[in-house]
This record gives C-alpha cells, structure tokens and sequence, in this order.
C-alpha cells in the first residue's frame, strides 16, 4: 500500500493531513524561519544545504524563503533567488543552473481537485515543475504544477505561467504567452 508521501511525490491524490507529511511541513517550517531569521552569509548557506534536497555548486536565496518540504528541490549552480519567494515542493521542483528568481516568485505544485466531495475532504494532488538552464523569472510572477520551462525562457513580472514553452522565448502576462522570440 502507498504511503500518503509515496502518492504525492508521485503526483496522484494524497491527503496533505497525513501526519508524516504534517511533520515533515512543520521541520521545512521550521528550517526556513530559522534560515529567514540569521544574519551570517554562512550559516545560512549551510542551512539551506539541509533544506533543498540537491544544490549543485553555488546559490544564494535571500531571506523570505517559504518551501512545503524542501526535499523535493533541486537547484543548478549559480541559483538566485531574491526575497520572499514561496516554493511549494509538494512534487519535484527541478531548477537549472544560471536561474534568477525576482522577488515575490511562486513556484506552487500543488493543486486541488475539481471534484467538491475530495476538495470538501482536504484531498490534493500535484504535478512536478521543471525549469531549464539560464532562465530569469521576474518579480511576482507565478508557475503552477505541470509546466517546463526550456532554456533561456525569461518570465515577465506578474505573469502566471500555466502550460510548458521551450527554449528562448520571453512570456508575459495572464495566462502567460510567449511575446517574444530569443535568438
């Protein structure tokens, strides 16, 4: 039989009441209000090393930080994320390396179901986020479960990013479209 864990890493319907996963809320509650809460570059860039799951080489996140678990993260190298950005891991989170997070970002997997009776019972479910290399997200934007994000994809602030672009578009606004071509 699957563990509650087991169902929502793997994206089915799960029950977020389920008390390992309170617990496990509660520790990543607790790692990022200590971490939002030191001052020492240091200490801080050893605590967020306990967690995100996977850091590849260097990154620095500003204070401000909001994860689920934390242990469905994983950052590239030369990761920034600027103030106050919400991260909720409920499924993987899967960030390249070179990625700017403006402020205020929300990277949120999970969602609830159109079904009242599940929604009514606390049920939810979520779909994995994954972000390619080089990209930047601007200030506020949103990217909700289920989308990729290729290389080089720059996300204009505001923006809610609600289905998958390749590579080296700029997206804007509500639902986000791509507005731009990179070359």
């Amino acid at each position: 039989m699957k563990t509650e864990k087991t169902k929502m890493c793997a994206g089915e319907v799960y029950n977020p009441k389920d008390e390992e996963l309170v617990k496990e809320r509660e520790r990543a509650h607790g790692l990022t209000h200590m971490y939002n809460q030191l001052e020492d570059d240091y200490a801080r860039e050893k605590l967020i090393k306990t967690i995100f799951h996977t850091i590849e080489g260097r990154i620095r996140v500003e204070p401000g930080l909001r994860v689920d678990y934390g242990y469905n993260i994983k950052v590239g190298d030369n990761f920034y994320a600027n103030f106050n950005c919400v991260l909720l891991d409920a499924c993987p989170i899967t960030i390249g390396k070179n990625a700017l997070l403006g402020p205020g970002v929300s990277l949120v997997t999970p969602d609830h179901p159109l079904d009242s009776v599940q929604r009514y019972n606390g049920l939810e479910f979520a779909k994995r986020i994954t972000i390619g290399d080089n990209c930047w997200i601007g200030a506020n934007a949103t990217v909700i479960g289920g989308v990729t994000l290729g290389n080089n994809v720059v996300v204009g602030a505001g923006a809610v990013v609600t289905k998958s672009f390749g590579d080296n578009v700029v997206l804007a606004g509500v639902p986000a479209r791509v507005t731009k071509t990179i070359m």
